[in-house]
């Protein structure tokens, strides 16, 4: 069972904050193509509060049938349309994907990938990932730099294949949380606001990869 036209979507949307998380959104389905759904701009349903998405985030969904029953899937955003109001583009789920129980996990993994990021022109480090996904990407790296929330960056991401390749990822990405570890290091959390849909799709071939070593083990 797929949702419908005028159908009403709620989610969540994957966020290194907590907080964020937790919140729930809603959007009505204004249209479909074969691989996708285009709905409104999100709204906070408890505050009514409009919601700004970026490529690549990842939504954890669910609509209600007529007997009442709520469907669940995982979609991200591929992009946008601008038509009589802007509408974000989702990918459209696998029918046999869906289900009636609730799964909150999103494509993040733990790794630790080379990582060059630009801040400005004049501040320019490498250093490694704490995990990451196909929405958003933590790292970690010296206090010098003095991240801070909203900050926006360009970052390359080296990343190594089980069959020995390595590719490369380019993305553009924004601090969404800065934690000052007790090594005194600091952990930035960030969110993509750019990123390409190969770019993405090399990045969660590699998640799959690695949540599947997990399982493995």
């Amino acid at each position: 069972m797929l949702p419908k036209v005028n159908e009403m979507l709620y989610y969540h949307v994957a966020s290194s904050d907590e907080a964020e998380a937790t919140i729930e959104y809603r959007s009505r389905i204004a249209d479909e193509t074969q691989d996708t759904l285009l709905i409104e701009y999100p709204l906070n349903e408890a505050t009514g509060r409009m919601k700004r998405l970026y490529l690549g985030d990842e939504l954890s969904v669910y609509f209600v049938s007529s007997d009442g029953v709520k469907h669940y899937f995982d979609s991200h955003v591929t992009g946008f349309v601008e038509d009589t109001i802007r509408q974000v583009v989702l990918l459209k789920p696998d029918p046999a994907k869906i289900t009636t129980v609730q799964r909150r996990s999103f494509l993040r993994v733990s790794a630790e990938l080379e990582l060059a990021v630009k801040v400005s022109a004049q501040a320019r480090f490498v250093c490694l990932t704490d995990d990451i996904g196909g929405g958003g990407i933590s790292f970690i790296c010296d206090s010098k730099w003095a991240l801070q929330t909203g900050q926006e960056m360009e970052c390359w991401l080296l990343i190594p294949y089980k069959n020995g390749s390595i590719e490369h990822a380019f993305l553009k990405a924004e601090v969404v949380r800065v934690k000052t570890l007790e090594t005194g290091r600091l952990q930035a959390m960030l969110k993509y606001i750019s990123i390409t849909e190969t770019e993405r799709q090399k990045i969660i071939r590699f998640c799959f990869e690695r949540q599947l070593e997990f399982r493995n083990r």
